[in-house]
This record gives C-alpha cells, sequence and structure tokens, in this order.
C-alpha cells in the first residue's frame, strides 16, 4: 500500500527524472516516523506536566546511578538535550521541586543535579505509559524485525558520528 512518501517519490520521478531521489524513501520515512512518535509521546508526558526534553533529564537521572545525581556536563552526556537547554530545564524543574542542584563536594565551582523524591515519583510513574506508547509505535513489527530495525539504524548512527566514545 503506496504511503505519503511513495506519493513524493513519483512526484519527483516525474519532475525530476535525472535525479536519483531514492533516498527520500528512508529519509523521508525516518522524519515521519519522527513526528508520529513525537507527537503519541507528547500525549504521554503531557498527562504528567512534562514535555520531552524534561522527561529526558528526569530519565537519565534515574537510570544513571543510584544516587540518581550528575553533573549538569554529565546529564548533557547522557540525554539527548542541548547544552543550550540545559540550563533551562534544570530551572523549570527546580523550581517544580523534581530536582536539586547543590555544590559539587569534590569541585567547589562545580554543580550535582539530583532527583528529588517527587521527581523519583514521577519519573516512575511516567516511564511506563512512555514504554507503553513506544510498545504501541511498534506494534506492527516483530521482535526479529525490531532488533534488525534498531541494529541497521545503529550502524546508520555510527557511521555518522553518533557514538558514546
Amino acid at each position: 500500500m503506496p504511503d505519503h512518501v511513495d506519493l513524493f517519490l513519483e512526484q519527483w520521478g516525474e519532475q525530476r527524472p535525472d535525479l536519483d531521489a531514492s533516498p527520500m524513501a528512508v529519509v523521508g520515512r525516518l522524519k515521519r516516523l519522527a513526528q508520529v512518535a513525537d507527537t503519541e509521546l507528547r500525549r504521554n508526558f503531557a498527562r504528567h506536566d512534562l514535555d520531552s526534553a524534561s522527561f529526558d533529564v528526569l530519565a537519565t537521572l534515574r537510570r544513571s546511578n543510584s544516587e540518581h545525581r550528575l553533573t549538569p556536563a554529565g546529564l548533557m552526556r547522557s540525554s539527548m538535550v542541548t547544552s543550550g537547554a540545559i540550563t533551562q530545564r534544570l530551572d523549570r524543574l527546580e523550581a517544580r521541586g523534581l530536582v536539586t542542584r547543590t555544590p559539587s563536594e569534590t569541585d567547589g565551582r562545580g554543580v550535582q543535579v539530583t532527583l528529588t523524591a517527587e521527581g523519583l515519583r514521577l519519573i516512575d510513574d511516567v516511564l511506563p505509559g512512555h514504554l507503553q506508547t513506544e510498545e504501541t509505535l511498534l506494534a506492527a513489527l516483530s521482535k526479529a524485525e525490531r532488533e534488525q530495525l534498531a541494529d541497521t539504524l545503529r550502524t546508520l548512527l555510527e557511521a555518522l558520528g553518533d557514538r558514546t566514545d
């Protein structure tokens, strides 16, 4: 069954037959999928008065270590939040009582960001719905197809320089 991207490819084939528009088959679908997924994930976050970046900060603190504590730089490295956004996110999360910022015990100029009890409760409440939303988004794929897709996407991201090292 044709989708929106098939229509775009057909139109480009008619208008610019001299160009190979086949990369749009993958990139276009990735973009559309990201939009659909983002919309669905935002619905779950909104039920808890969060946005995706705030969820990411809370989730990063929750999964990082038993103290649920990181430096702002550690948060940036471990999450999907940019350096410019981290301070704003932390300001909002701290104002809501979800995180605290305290001076580092080892670096007088550094700061530690820690989940509060309320932040821990909130992320633990949000996470099941988040995972269920992701499960729903992937329901059309078998376990083997999910694993293959995850491996393929990892390969592509690594080739584009998206690595942890």
